[in-house]
């Protein structure tokens, strides 16, 4: 008697994945700026109305600046998926679950800046936020890598480059946390330095600074 065949996991083309994905970020980064308002009445005094919710405002570009990294992240990984299984699916599903609720710990940190104690738990549940979603990403990636899903034209470099880059954020993110416990604001700009290193290409950068400070060559006789 013949053994039976063995059945060959499922697989599925990213492009549906990518366009929801893809949806989820745009909705999620537009809901942020729903939650910067002034009160209704303010008309007496707009502008120092206006000035008083810098905490909205600074709230606001920690967590644009983290969805534009995240799905900079999100689209370099899907760049490089070749196929996806139902893991891939599932775990997308976790970091698309993480994006679309940062709104919420985004309007609590912005109502809570200035009030002692309860700026510091909301600085925490927006780090420990921030850090759930870069860590699912780096899983989801590592996860593509160990089952072999990636490009085979993918070069080594750029995997390696793909996975450092993951990596650095997660120690950023606890430093911030544990320093959120006594200086809040300070952790909510280190939040918003950690998402410029993702957003800067630095690797592009000091690549043209090499190019420009090179010396001229010798023009060929």
């Amino acid at each position: 008697m013949k053994d039976a065949p063995q059945r060959k996991p499922a697989r599925y083309a990213t492009g549906r994945m990518e366009a929801f994905s893809d949806g989820v970020f745009a909705i999620a980064i537009t809901l942020l700026v729903l939650e910067i308002s002034v009160p209704a009445t303010a008309e007496d005094n707009l502008w120092n109305a206006v000035l008083h919710q810098w905490p909205s405002y600074l709230a606001y570009l920690v967590s644009f600046s983290t969805v534009g990294a995240l799905w900079l992240g999100h689209a370099a990984i899907t760049d490089y998926l070749r196929t996806a299984d139902v893991w891939v699916l599932r775990l997308n599903l976790l970091v698309l679950f993480v994006v679309s609720f940062l709104p919420f710990p985004t309007r609590l940190l912005a109502e809570s800046i200035g009030h002692e104690g309860a700026e510091r738990v909301a600085c925490t549940i927006y780090g420990c936020t921030l850090a759930v979603g870069l860590l699912l990403l780096h899983v989801l990636w590592q996860y593509a890598l160990r089952e072999q899903l990636v490009r085979t034209d993918a070069s080594e470099e750029d995997v390696t480059v793909l996975t450092a880059k993951l990596t650095p954020g997660m120690a950023g993110y606890l430093v911030m946390i544990l320093l959120g416990l006594f200086l809040p604001v300070a952790a909510v700009l280190g939040y918003l330095v950690i998402a410029v290193i993702y957003l800067v290409p630095f690797r592009t950068l000091r690549r043209r600074v090499h190019t420009a400070t090179e010396p001229p060559r010798p023009a060929a006789s």
